[in-house]
């Protein structure tokens, strides 16, 4: 149950008051893990350090690091997302030490372990050019696959993105997550992904620990993260842990690659959407490397001539990263990132003249800076993780050159991470705080909102224990403290998750309670107004939500992998537009309360890079629920239910991805049942009675009725993308890929927003044929 804590007289002293003397308590438990861990360390010994590719210094998640004695006990760990193995509670002696992982030499090394010593002992690992060798595998390892989700957690590699067909030569993440079942998007514009039921601004998304805001962009098959740039993508669907806080629906964490170590490589591309150049390598070879990488898009010089019309959109981002071993048992990262958009999606019926129509714009501008520090302290057999980070995003929207609506958010943020490893069981635990400054001009379009310059502070902190007491056995109960000082209030957020791997299945479930001061202010009337305003929590109550997963996987060979997974979210004090029966360019925002329910299934095959498939179908439902004045004389009801514009019952998706004779073959078909909009019954004539009006004489203004919301369905949407490339070597380290394609292959007219104050039309993209160079050196 989510225990709330709330002020005897409504006063910040007394909520400090509390919070001390809970963050005490924490402290007081962490002491006692820290004095238990030492007494432990005293009576065994550890070894830690960090797996990385020698061919470049790149991190190797997953590489399973395994103790041997001549006795045959084994003791063992993976390496995480950083590379980094732990293996703790060994009892002093002689040790054969061995690193495999698919693709690699073994690495083997004697190792004489002594009580009460911690040895750090990194790891490089050598391509095996011949031979792929058997994978010994101790305890489970995530690996790459659509069907290979865990508890709504699915992790994704760069090779998983390459899979699906892109108008652009080098992939891009957002195109793996839209092949996701439970992921909805507005298409191919919009830029705004709905996860699993819940609204844009309800997801987090990191970059290397940076909060990036709106990181999609406005041309729906990019975002910020090519995955040249990506080394893992953890997608949380809902159900995280502890770690995570401040967003009600999912997380998207994203680690970048370090930079090649060892040499200078990039790659340059071309192609009608967008133009790509990377460099990365060295700056103290073997220590210290980096990587930039900068995107701009051609759209106006490339596909709008290839369909001969017009695409008014622009985008760009830029990406860099320095990294450096400070020594064997330290490491520091500075990451930083810019992103822009622009583009007209809708049109102005206020502005129209006769048969001429100005769209509305939208422009945005995000960038983030970043620090974070990995260091092994020597005498504990712990791993500590610094997070330092500064976000800004300015966002507008409105006729261009003269924008009615503006927002700005700025955000600061710091936060420790502790994982302590004693034996098969670790204690994560952590301190988080963070400051905000929020300014928005909405232009009058919520009423009843007062919007001025907000200062947001949170602070908290968390435990999440993992337990393994037996073997493919995990239990992470959590518990996240989270400490609204501007609503005076504190909530204690609980956390569950559990997996267990038994032989060809895995089960597994997730559970958790979650709060948002920060929320976004959107107008889901209109369909082509993406315009976000970011703003504290404008009711007297924080918007609260509540997940459960449950999930069953299968790999009953190696080429035949299923998962089925059912979630349900309940959703309360939400903030939304409010309804009326007829539409006004202005309007109030209301409470409402909601659900999202539904379930995904997933097949893949394939056992070769030669030929992969997969099938995924997710069904769901979203309701929200409202008691707004207006809704109840409109329906007659207390309680309202409808469907908000994101719910989409319905989506397939298939994929193939093919190898012959050199030649990559990329198909996807997706299908997505439609979304809910406004049916109008009908039109009146309005009339301003404010001032004396003969009613006989002045024929007033036309305007649409509307009947229950949200009650009509658009046009199913559905797709077909096909890709098709092959990479030439044409020098010793130099290659060269061509690719071509086509988009929507057989030019389905699948309808983005529809105006019904002019009854005008905004398609998605039509047939697009695609083409495209990526000169690579490595």
């Amino acid at each position: 149950m989510n225990r709330k804590i709330k002020s005897c007289i409504g006063t910040t002293p007394t909520v400090i008051l509390k919070l001390h003397s809970t963050v005490l308590r924490i402290g007081l438990i962490l002491c006692f893990l820290l004095s238990f861990a030492a007494v432990t360390q005293a009576q065994t010994s550890s070894i830690r350090g960090f797996v990385t590719d020698v061919s470049d210094g790149q991190p190797m998640p997953g590489v399973n690091v395994i103790l041997t004695n001549a006795e045959g006990e084994l003791f063992g760990a993976a390496a995480d997302t950083d590379g980094f193995y732990v293996i703790s509670r060994v009892p002093g002696g002689s040790y054969q030490l061995k690193a495999s992982f698919i693709g690699f030499k073994d690495f083997e090394q004697a190792v004489v372990m002594v009580a009460g010593e911690i040895q750090s002992l990194n790891i490089e690992l050598v391509v095996d050019d011949t031979t792929l060798g058997e994978l010994v595998v101790e305890g489970a390892r995530e690996t790459a696959g659509v069907a290979n989700i865990t508890a709504g957690l699915q992790t994704i590699r760069p090779a998983d993105i390459s899979l699906v067909p892109s108008p652009d030569i080098s992939a891009d993440l957002v195109n793996y997550l839209t092949a996701l079942p439970g992921v909805v998007s507005q298409g191919d514009r919009g830029g705004q992904l709905f996860i699993r039921g819940g609204e844009p601004t309800q997801n987090m998304v990191l970059l290397d620990g940076m909060q990036i805001f709106q990181p999609f962009h406005i041309v729906g098959f990019f975002s910020a993260f090519p995955s040249d740039i990506i080394n893992t993508a953890d997608v949380y669907a809902g159900g995280y842990g502890s770690k995570f806080g401040g967003r009600l629906s999912s997380v998207i964490d994203i680690t970048a690659r370090t930079g090649n170590k060892r040499r200078f490589v990039g790659a340059a591309t071309l192609a009608p959407f967008v133009s790509t150049l990377r460099l990365e390598g060295p700056l103290i070879p073997g220590k210290v490397s980096f990587m930039a990488s900068i995107r701009e898009s051609v759209i106006e010089q490339g596909a709008a001539k290839l369909i001969d019309e017009e695409l008014p959109f622009a985008f760009g981002d830029v990406f860099a990263k320095i990294h450096a071993n400070l020594g064997k048992s330290a490491q520091l990262s500075i990451s930083g990132i810019r992103t822009d958009d622009q583009g007209q999606l809708g049109l102005d019926p206020l502005l129209a003249t006769g048969d001429d129509y100005i769209a509305d714009e939208v422009q945005w501008e995000s960038y983030a800076i970043g620090s974070r520090l990995l260091f092994l302290p020597s005498s504990l057999p712990v791993f500590a993780e610094v997070l330092v980070n500064y976000s800004d995003l300015k966002n507008q929207f409105g006729p261009p050159l003269d924008p009615t609506q503006t927002t700005n958010a700025t955000y600061f943020s710091f936060a420790s991470n502790v994982t302590h490893s004693i034996g098969t069981t670790n204690f994560t635990w952590g301190l988080f705080l963070s400051s905000s400054k929020l300014d928005s001009n909405l232009g009058g379009l919520f009423q009843n909102v007062d919007l001025k310059i907000e200062y947001i502070t949170e602070v908290g902190a968390y435990i999440e224990p993992e337990f393994n007491p037996t073997e493919g056995l995990s239990i992470q109960p959590g518990l996240r403290l989270q400490t609204f000082p501007s609503k005076s209030e504190t909530f204690f957020e609980p956390r569950f998750r559990l997996v267990w791997n038994t032989g060809i299945h895995r089960f597994s479930t997730a559970a958790g309670i979650y709060h948002q001061e920060i929320t976004g202010l959107n107008d889901r009337r209109n369909a082509g107004d993406i315009f976000t305003a970011w703003t504290a929590a404008p009711s007297t109550v924080i918007p609260e939500a509540k997940h459960l997963i449950a999930g069953y996987r299968i790999a009953p060979t190696d080429w035949l992998t299923f998962s089925a997974e059912g979630f349900y979210k309940d959703l309360d004090n939400l903030v939304v537009p409010e309804w009326t029966a007829y539409p006004r360019f202005t309007t109030n925002i209301q409470p409402a309360d909601g659900s999202a329910k539904g379930f995904d299934l997933r097949l893949e095959l394939g056992s070769s890079d030669n030929f992969q498939a997969t099938v995924s179908w997710g069904r769901s439902e979203v309701i929200y629920e409202s008691t707004a004045r207006a809704l109840q004389l409109l329906t007659g009801d207390d309680v309202v239910e409808y469907n908000p514009p994101h719910d989409r019952k319905d989506q397939l998706n298939v994929m193939t991805s093919m190898k012959v004779k050199g030649f990559n073959f990329n198909v996807r078909w997706q299908m997505g049942t439609g979304l809910p909009f406004n049916e109008s019954l009908g039109f009146d004539r309005w009339i301003m009675l404010d001032s004396l009006v003969n009613v006989a004489e002045v024929p007033g203004e036309e305007r649409v009725l509307y009947g229950r919301p949200y009650t009509g369905r658009l046009p199913t949407y559905h797709r077909l993308d096909v890709s098709l490339d092959r990479e030439f070597r044409v020098g010793p380290t130099t290659f060269l890929t061509f690719q071509t394609g086509v988009i929507n292959a057989y030019d389905r007219r699948n309808l983005f927003y529809l105006d019904l104050f002019t009854l005008r039309r905004v398609d998605q993209l039509p047939l697009i044929p695609t083409f495209g160079l990526k000169l690579e050196f490595k």
